[in-house]
């Protein structure tokens, strides 16, 4: 079935959607984007979603191509034009292009450009993954020094997962300076204890939508939450792990670089968390 999408302002099928060959997303990754879930027909944390949109363009200085209220009512559509009821809205927003290649940035009132589309992902909620565990292998982070900036210059993340593909393992998660940072297209938790223990906020990571999410369910649900720098070792040892994304909810982690955590099966925190945040969501969707 040919999906519906929307392009610098149009509805059409995703077989007549084309941008410029000039546009600075596709020439220089001048662009950022959002990935929001849909359960039940309904967007989840699309609030949080739709500040960070403005972080990030702020950030790089580039101009809204649409109001919140109007990008709600277009993912609102653009699930019902597809009949996504589980499944993800992939927004990218680009600097635009003024007609030709130039590393300075296209003149002022160059409109940005925009598209969206869905994803059907069926059995997003009860995903089989989730109920196995990951395994995680570790890789150095070489990326650039603005990863609090939701772009998308995603070429390392994506040989990462290749790297842990070819170890026969789901992801990876990145290290910095001996310390980890986050995975590949996730943010990075162990679990000792009653303690859960992930990296504070800063330019080095993404700030999670979800994550924030997660940590307040955590806090109200009496665990404790130590925002500090830890290490591979560390995670090792603990009692469990697991990392969050708005795609993949919270997603237990059973292994890291060839070492079992517990019994090598999901652990007890991480599969609460998971069912909290999914009932909780699924109360606040719009």
């Amino acid at each position: 079935m040919t999906r519906t999408v929307y392009v610098n302002g149009t509805y059409l099928p995703e077989t007549e959607a084309t941008i410029s060959i000039f546009d600075r997303g596709f020439l220089m990754a001048d662009a950022v984007y959002e990935v929001t879930s849909v359960l039940d027909g309904k967007l989840i944390d699309f609030d949080g979603h739709a500040m960070r949109l403005k972080r990030s363009l702020d950030a790089l200085d580039m101009a809204e191509p649409c109001s919140t209220k109007e990008l709600l009512d277009i993912c609102r559509k653009l699930v019902e034009l597809n009949g996504i009821d589980e499944g993800l809205i992939y927004l990218q927003v680009t600097r635009g292009s003024d007609g030709d290649r130039d590393f300075v940035f296209p003149a002022e009132g160059t409109p940005p450009g925009i598209v969206l589309f869905t994803q059907n992902k069926p059995g997003l909620a009860d995903s089989p993954a989730a109920q196995k565990g990951a395994r995680i292998i570790s890789i150095d982070d070489i990326r650039w020094g603005r990863r609090d900036i939701k772009t998308v210059q995603l070429l390392y993340p994506s040989m990462g997962k290749m790297m842990a593909k070819k170890a026969g393992c789901d992801d990876a998660w990145m290290v910095e300076d001996g310390y980890v940072t986050e995975g590949t297209s996730n943010n990075a938790y162990f679990v000792k204890g009653n303690t859960i223990v992930t990296r504070p906020l800063s330019s080095d990571i993404l700030h999670g939508i979800t994550r924030k999410a997660v940590l307040r369910m955590a806090q109200e649900a009496q665990l404790k939450v130590e925002e500090r720098l830890f290490t591979i070792q560390e995670a090792q040892a603990a009692d469990e792990a697991f990392t969050t994304s708005a795609s993949a909810f919270v997603m237990p982690v059973v292994e890291i670089d060839g070492v079992r955590l517990g019994d090598g099966t999901p652990g007890p925190i991480a599969r609460r968390l998971r069912e909290i945040y999914l009932e909780e969501s699924r109360k606040a969707a719009i």
